[in-house]
């Protein structure tokens, strides 16, 4: 801590965190050799579980307190430190615990006495590695010393380095931890017990005056850090501003996370460790680990919503407009367990079941481990699909409805039988219920739309589009909210990146919640991450940043004609070489999507890069799909491999021979069988044409380019150019040619969701 300025931002924040309840430690109680605070370890467990530590000393008589914190050491390093906050370990004599969570209803006596025994404590300027040296005669000391360290009964749980110069404080922070923190010491290789991933503190803050970082795993220079910010008051990155010089912009890291109640809740609700597994080089499985530790807006909103669900009861509608790279998955996945947990004053569940709408496959799954690692229960999630039953999907909801599942999951398909099985069984009518649905994900098409419409009202989905051969889970949710009356049963959450103005009316809350809705009192999401934060904080791309229309590629390819705006040589080079003819038909189209393809995108990601041609209708889908397989084959190309998506079946017409579905092998030749989202992830397919389906709802991080042949407007132009916008390692360029809209209409159609929806 070198000068003044530090060290009073740092006493700042330790006075706060002792005006909060937590303990201040010196840097002498710290045990370099385990990485604990020991004083409170057996503090702890003494005075928590006294007949326990009783147990355990008598059948240790030589030294328990040492052979403890053995066992707890090994343990550590078997389990992780997370493991053991939430789960203890079992000896031969005793179940060790070392920290108490909050239950969710009804603490008895001995359940909040124990709540109460919990010690945080900060301790500043700790010296922590057990392989300290003093300089010797190549002058290369060794003593690295952290500003700040927080344990919950002795057990490290974060490290903070705090930097309090202007500006660049936060980049300082990180550099110092990238830098001069090792995760193993430089000379002997040893790990460094506090800084090892899992095994010591659980997450790291690069703290500075404006701006908040954290990582959940060291690495040198190849750490990873996540912003931990509020977002500016205009809706961007950063933090707002604080109003006077006594107070700093991230002080809500220590006022508001790290309060205590606060600090135990996100180590027992939200931490977790997500693994995945994929295949190496060789063939060999590879398990990738990462400590989730959520976001500022994913913490906020999930705290926002149990505590605001705890007080108005069920019945309520919430709107959460996240945009995408928000991580919605965890949000969801926090926000179902948490309203799955939650009591009403007397004791009972507030919800019989949660269930969650959503098609993405993953989360059934991360729900499943997430919960696990929460409670070590099995049952508590249970998916409804035909794979695992021969019972039709209704019967097998009304099942799990009738056992009261704590979280079901079903897809769009699935839903209405929600609304059958409460039309048929009375005694599940009268239970409660959450609803969340994730709205990211693919629209339904034909069959699933029509039932819908039957159960609904034939009306409810108007007729506003001929080709309407998709709904989507938020028009869904409007729907079925709007054509059933207000139900004082049900509560729905509604996480969309892009409200349609109807959600906007049925699921938004006015401004002012004690006045009615009025033209100055507009309904509006409960929450807000905007597309704009996400942009600027790196999560997504700003799709509209390499935009243009054909006719302005035209006019830089052609510089001799009378408009001459744009004098960038560079362009003007890059687009000559495809822009050769005016589009009068889709052949000639198409001869500029694949040279411009071959020419500029093809080769990105190192040759993974992958395009998508927007088109008006199913029809027209194929139509391009037989002249880029005809154009490819007359230019001897053998690296452009097309791919059709679209659902149902098309006739044949004058161009069209004979009737086709997206597996024909006329169209798709290479598919075999398979998903065409997963067949287009390969090296097979690196072009999908695409009328409605994938036009939204559809991640695929290796799309760098779109050639748009149809008439975009409002919500639906969002998401379709947005299918370009996830980040694919440390830079992915994007493109988007548009033979179709005019550049204004495009702005117009984002710029109500670039920061907030408004009706």
């Amino acid at each position: 801590m070198a000068d003044s300025k530090e060290y009073r931002f740092q006493q700042d924040i330790i006075e706060a965190l002792a005006a909060q309840g937590w303990l201040v430690g010196t840097a002498s109680g710290y045990d370099r050799r385990t990485a604990l605070y020991t004083e409170d370890v057996l503090g702890y467990f003494k005075d928590a579980w006294p007949e326990r530590w009783d147990k355990f000393a008598k059948a240790n008589p030589s030294n328990p307190e040492d052979v403890l914190v053995q066992k707890l050491v090994r343990e550590l390093e078997q389990s992780g430190t997370l493991d053991v906050l939430r789960h203890g370990f079992k000896l031969p004599a005793v179940k060790v615990e070392l920290c108490s969570f909050q239950p969710d209803h009804g603490m008895n006596p001995d359940t909040l006495k124990r709540y109460q025994c919990n010690r945080l404590r900060v301790v500043p300027e700790v010296s922590y590695s057990p392989h300290a040296r003093e300089a010797g005669s190549n002058g290369q000391g060794y003593n690295p010393r952290l500003d700040l360290v927080l344990f919950v009964n002795g057990i490290p749980t974060a490290t903070l380095e705090l930097k309090s110069e202007f500006k660049q404080s936060v980049e300082n922070a990180k550099r110092q931890y990238r830098q001069d923190r090792p995760v193993k010491d430089p000379l002997t290789r040893k790990p460094e017990p506090l800084l090892t991933f899992k095994r010591g503190a659980l997450v790291h803050f690069a703290v500075g005056q404006n701006e908040v970082a954290m990582t959940t795993k060291l690495a040198g220079k190849d750490t990873f850090f996540l912003p931990f910010n509020l977002g500016s008051a205009e809706g961007g990155a950063g933090n707002p501003m604080p109003e006077d010089d006594s107070q700093y912009a991230t002080s809500y890291l220590w006022q508001r996370l790290m309060q205590p109640d606060a600090w135990l809740k996100v180590l027992g609700r939200f931490l977790h460790l997500d693994k995945k597994t994929s295949e190496g080089f060789d063939g060999t499985p590879v398990t990738k680990e990462t400590m989730i530790f959520p976001r500022y807006h994913q913490w906020e909103v999930v705290n926002q919503l149990i505590n605001t669900t705890r007080a108005e009861g069920p019945g309520k509608r919430y709107l959460i407009q996240h945009s995408a790279g928000s991580g919605k998955s965890n949000s969801i996945a926090w926000t179902a367990h948490q309203l799955a947990s939650l009591y009403d004053a007397d004791g009972q569940r507030l919800f019989n079941s949660v269930i969650v709408i959503t098609d993405r496959t993953v989360l059934d799954k991360q729900l499943q481990d997430t919960i696990y690692q929460f409670e070590h229960a099995q049952g508590v999630v249970k998916q409804i699909n035909r794979e695992t039953s021969n019972q039709s999907k209704s019967e097998q909801l009304a099942e799990a409805l009738a056992e009261q599942t704590r979280i079901i999951i079903v897809t769009i398909q699935t839903f209405p039988a929600l609304f059958d099985a409460l039309d048929k069984y009375p005694k599940l009518a009268s239970g409660r219920y959450a609803v969340i649905a994730d709205e990211a994900h693919s629209s339904q098409t034909g069959s699933s739309a029509s039932k819908l419409k039957q159960i609904l009202g034939s009306d409810a989905l108007g007729s506003d589009n001929q080709e309407r051969e998709e709904i989507s889970a938020e028009e869904l949710l409007d729907v079925a909210v709007q054509a059933r009356q207000p139900n004082e049963r049900i509560s729905y959450y509604a996480f969309t990146a892009t409200p349609k103005a109807k959600t906007l009316e049925l699921f938004g809350r006015p401004a002012d919640p004690t006045l009615p809705p009025s033209a100055s009192n507009k309904p509006e999401a409960f929450h807000l991450y905007s597309m704009r934060q996400a942009i600027e904080e790196g999560f997504i791309l700003d799709v509209l940043r390499n935009y243009t229309t054909y006719s302005t590629a035209w006019k830089i390819a052609h510089p001799d004609g009378e408009d001459d705006e744009v004098d960038s040589k560079k362009a003007r080079i890059k687009l000559a070489r495809w822009v050769r003819l005016h589009p009068y038909n889709i052949s000639q189209k198409v001869e500029v999507i694949v040279e411009h393809f071959r020419a500029n995108i093809r080769g990105l990601l190192g040759g993974q890069a992958k395009a998508m041609v927007v088109t008006s209708s199913r029809q027209e889908a194929v139509r391009y799909q037989l002249a880029v397989q005809a154009y490819v084959q007359q230019m001897g190309y053998t690296d452009v491999h097309p791919l059709v998506a679209f659902s149902g079946s098309v006739l044949p017409d004058e161009v069209i021979p004979e009737e086709v579905t997206e597996s024909s092998s006329l169209l798709n030749a290479g598919l075999n069988g398979r998903d065409l989202a997963q067949a287009f992830d390969t090296q097979d397919f690196n072009v999908m044409i695409a009328a409605n389906k994938y036009q939204t709802g559809f991640d695929q991080p290796k799309l760098c380019a779109m050639y748009v042949d149809k008439k975009l407007q409002g919500v639906d132009c969002v998401q379709t150019l947005s299918r370009l916008n996830r980040t694919f390692g440390d830079s992915k360029p994007t493109f988007i040619l548009d033979f179709f809209n005019e550049p204004q209409d495009i702005l117009d159609a984002f710029l109500p969701y670039y920061t907030k929806a408004e009706l």
